[in-house]
């Protein structure tokens, strides 16, 4: 029903000299307002004749109005029509130019109820119900013109004294900023009060420095401190950086950046906070990593950071973000704002900060921040006029690494960090001699430098474990570098070459030719380990796909690095060939060879995010997800790859947040602006490499590699799927894994005991005989074909196979396949009771 005018007459009864003057200005603004059909959420106030009668009206007639509809809104408590109307109005007055007396202020603030019985819980009510901080901003543009009354600065400091205990609730927070840069404008001797919540150990840090200012520097240091509770939204202004900057100019820089530095170091090392509701621990909980307030203050200074980067300031940065972004059960990532923050600062820090970045990328598992960062390095690229491949390239740290090596001396003692099977070590001697570690007494002559040392290794150890899977990832993209361009980025980089001169390269030529070399013995040399003449400078370099090559020429490349003994970095001579076959060819655009498996979802999920696929978790919600496939973008061909899934529903298998546990596989097609794609017109060594990565999800997140999923109930409706799958047919990765087996068992000494036979390495033990699958690495026992379980203990650093030489890093079913086999040759020794039982059974 609608609201007439003499209904809206009796309400507005207020009899200030404000009131009645706009008394028939605000009855025709909610007569019209009421009229009007539909919802009043879908109104607008500009829309409305009477508003743009008024709306040119001076700034002095805009300060009364503003009296008048503050004092009109409880007469109109009941009416939300009517104060959604009246919301609006205060609202836009506030925003534009207008005129209000210091005493007009104090009304206006007694009529948001923040007068002198005002108790923090009534402050709070009022941010809700009223245009608060929208009133103090006005105010302080004024002020700048101004000074406040002694009055008005009395009515703010009795306010701000009201609230000045409570940091936990960020509006409050944000609402004394703002009253203390007011009273700042009008005292200039006064200090900025500034606190940080007590609701968590970086809050209860930084109170502490506050407190222990000095004099000659708290004003410079508080004013500072005052900019991180201004940091909302997703980044900071110009007018915030520019503030941001003079503060740190005021407080001097070298002051910023070390205590700056031990903040950002210490926020990587809060301990996660979880929240329970009420005593019992199993009612609803919430993890955090700090208070509302304490992520704006962090913000904050991260933002105000962006100026003072240093190379330890970046890398703790770096690692906040992960800590951020991991993610938390229930809830999601921690703490994606200030994650983003820092996001935002590494891509306004030059290369470097693109270095931490491209690490980041490959950490972080969210489709989101992947995007997100992927957004910063395209814009940071375009700026430097190159690709965001070349850029990677130039950004990649050497760790102060010379030809994979780095020394560093403390008095007689010597250290040197170098790059050795994959790891960052520091070795460290005295006079010539080895010793096993750094010294005692080191620590305490040279604590700063041996702390510098290892957060040096650190870095070292993760940008080589980064370049590393980003060079793997890099054989689907096809890049052909210019030579001067390789030599520089890669061959003659302190760490990138380490990683370099242990793989094949391709060398093309402007006339169509090309060479397939290693360098070897410090000459460039072919399959057969012959020295070739060195490349022309007009060369391109490709990184060597076996794909590319004659079946002769890749088993010459594995019989070299097995007679030299050469371990690659990165699986590349025995890389895995998925080439089309006839079932293929007929079926034209799409492959069934990785369908009719069951995945564990969450691990297909990380795993397909790793290798740079999209995919979003399918929930048990109503088709809760956002799609069916996983997906891989091609740029360089134009062509999309799609593994289709869907969900096992199945015993109602999905977890506390509805998402399904299991997946089973489909097709995987190839697709582009115009549909599906025939698969012999998909370049041979990007279905290689797509198809690698699917055996990959399957290989590794399949149910059929637990040995225990059977025992464990798993889904009786899969259970043969289980069984065929543990110990049925070879895939790809598992024939290549033969293969290295058939070369090195017969080197080893459970030779004598064991030999391959089909699709299984048979071992003879002394109390019965096994056979251990080459694909799962799960076991049958003869004669019956009785199931082994043998759980292996990832974590153990040890597998028994350590002297073993493997060809290639990073299968760890081979390492699993051949511990068991160094167990199960002397099965008469063996001590644990859970595996006894069985043998002995």
């Amino acid at each position: 029903m609608t609201t007439t005018p003499a209904t809206y007459l009796t309400k507005l009864n207020s009899r200030s000299a404000e009131a009645l003057e706009m008394q028939p200005v605000l009855l025709g603004l909610l007569t019209e307002f009421a009229s009007q059909p539909g919802s009043y959420w879908d109104l607008k106030l500009t829309e409305l004749t009477t508003y743009q009668a008024l709306k040119n009206q001076d700034a002095a007639y805009k300060g009364r109005l503003m009296l008048a509809t503050a004092e009109a809104f409880p007469g109109l408590s009941h009416d939300s029509k009517a104060r959604h109307l009246l919301d609006a109005l205060l609202r836009v007055l506030l925003r534009s130019t207008l005129e209000l007396s210091s005493a007009g202020f104090v009304r206006l603030l007694n009529e948001f109820g923040l007068g002198t019985q005002a108790t923090p819980d009534t402050v709070i009510a009022a941010l809700y119900k009223y245009p608060v901080v929208l009133a103090l901003g006005q105010l302080e543009k004024q002020a700048k013109k101004q000074p406040v009354s002694p009055e008005l600065a009395a009515y703010l400091r009795r306010l701000l004294a009201t609230i000045a205990g409570y940091t936990s609730y960020a509006p409050l927070v944000k609402l004394q900023v703002k009253m203390q840069e007011i009273l700042g404008q009008s005292d200039q001797d006064a200090l900025p009060t500034v606190v940080f919540s007590e609701g968590d150990a970086f809050g209860q840090a930084m109170n502490e420095f506050v407190a222990e200012l000095e004099p000659a520097t708290a004003r410079a240091w508080l004013h500072l401190l005052q900019l991180w509770h201004k940091a909302s939204g997703a980044q900071p202004t110009a007018k915030f950086l520019k503030e941001a900057a003079a503060a740190i100019g005021a407080v001097g820089e070298p002051a910023v950046v070390a205590h700056y530095s031990v903040w950002l170091s210490g926020l990587t090392q809060l301990p996660v906070q979880t929240f329970h509701l009420g005593d019992d621990p199993s009612t609803y909980s919430d993890s955090y990593l700090l208070t509302t307030t304490g992520i704006q203050a962090a913000k904050g200074l991260i933002w105000t950071s962006i100026p003072v980067l240093t190379p330890a300031m970046q890398a703790s940065l770096a690692e906040l973000a992960l800590r951020c972004y991991r993610k938390v059960p229930g809830k999601g990532p921690l703490a994606p704002s200030l994650g983003n923050a820092c996001v935002l600062a590494l891509a306004q820090s030059g290369l470097p900060g693109v270095s931490h970045l491209s690490r980041l990328r490959q950490k972080i598992k969210q489709t989101s921040t992947q995007t997100l960062i992927g957004n910063h390095l395209e814009k940071a690229s375009r700026e430097l006029g190159v690709s965001p491949a070349e850029m990677e390239d130039m950004a990649v740290s050497a760790g102060g690494l010379v030809d994979g090596r780095a020394a560093y001396s403390f008095g007689d003692y010597h250290a040197v960090l170098l790059l050795t099977d994959g790891k960052a070590e520091v070795q460290w001697s005295k006079e010539g001699k080895p010793l096993k570690s750094a010294p005692t007494a080191l620590k305490q002559t040279h604590a700063a430098e041996l702390k510098a040392l290892k957060d040096t290794q650190g870095q070292v150890q993760q940008t080589l474990t980064a370049q590393r899977e980003r060079l793997d990832r890099s054989f689907v993209e096809g890049r052909r570098l210019p030579l001067a361009w390789f030599q520089q980025y890669y061959f003659d980089h302190g760490l990138l070459g380490h990683l370099t001169r242990q793989l094949i390269w391709r060398f093309h030529y402007p006339d169509g030719s090309h060479t397939d070399v290693l360098w070897l013995d410090g000459a460039w040399c072919d399959a057969q380990g012959q020295a070739v003449p060195a490349p022309a400078a007009e060369a391109h370099v490709q990184l060597w796909h076996p794909v590319l090559a004659p079946a002769a020429e890749v088993l010459a490349w594995r019989q070299l690095l097995d007679e030299r003994q050469l371990r690659q970095p990165l699986k590349q001579a025995y890389r895995e060939l998925y080439l089309l076959t006839p079932p293929e060819e007929r079926t034209g655009t799409y492959s069934n060879r990785m369908a009719a498996h069951v995945l564990r979802q969450h691990q297909f999920n990380s795993l397909a995010k790793l290798r740079g696929w999209r995919y979003s978790l399918m929930g048990a919600y109503d088709k809760g997800y956002e799609t069916d496939s996983a997906t891989l973008e091609l740029p360089a061909y134009g062509l999309e790859a799609q593994f289709w899934v869907s969900e096992v529903n199945a015993d109602h298998a999905w977890n506390d947040t509805g998402i399904w546990h299991y997946v089973s596989t489909d097709q995987v097609r190839f697709v582009d602006d115009h549909g599906a794609v025939p698969l012999p017109q998909v370049p041979p060594l990007v279905f290689s490499e797509v198809m690698r990565d699917v055996d990959l999800f399957v290989g590794v997140a399949s149910v059929g590699n637990d040995p225990q999923w059977r025992d464990n109930g798993g889904l009786p409706a899969y259970r043969n799927y289980w069984e065929s799958y543990s110990f049925g047919e070879l895939g790809e990765v598992a024939k290549n894994r033969k293969l290295a087996l058939e070369r090195l068992v017969p080197r080893m000494k459970i030779g004598k005991v064991s030999e391959i036979k089909d699709r299984f390495l048979v071992v003879r033990g002394k109390l019965r005989t096994y056979k251990i699958h080459l694909g799962s690495g799960n076991i049958l026992m003869e004669p019956n074909d009785q199931y082994l379980c043998i759980v292996p203990d990832r974590s153990a650093k040890n597998t028994g196979t350590a002297d073993v030489f493997l060809p290639f890093e990073g299968d760890a079913v081979l390492s699993i396949i051949l511990s068991k086999a160094l167990l199960l040759m002397n099965d008469d020794q063996i001590t644990d009771e859970t595996i006894n039982r069985q043998i002995r059974r």
